[in-house]
């Protein structure tokens, strides 16, 4: 994230906001000091709707191994720990 005073965004806001719709951010500074953040909408920031994730995940086939991988790991997790409660 860039680091602006406050003076040269003043001076140069339409060039600065020029480059915050193109999605760069920024951190203002009023003596030194971090004031502000500027940068795109969040709304423009978000790559995908959720509606278009659960379509993602319809059409995404499952890994036929991946219950498999769970139930060894879920093992392994067991094995290889221990009850802070147990004296």
């Amino acid at each position: 994230m860039t680091t602006i005073p406050q003076r040269e965004l003043r001076n140069n806001v339409s060039d600065i906001l020029r480059r915050a719709e193109q999605g760069e951010r920024f951190t203002i500074t009023v003596s030194g000091r971090p004031v502000a953040e500027l940068g795109p909408p969040i709304s423009e920031r978000r790559g995908t709707s959720v509606a278009e994730l659960w379509k993602i995940l319809a059409e995404s086939p499952v890994d036929p191994t991946w219950a498999e991988d769970l139930r060894r790991m879920r093992e392994e997790d067991r094995a290889n720990s221990r009850d802070p409660w147990a004296s």
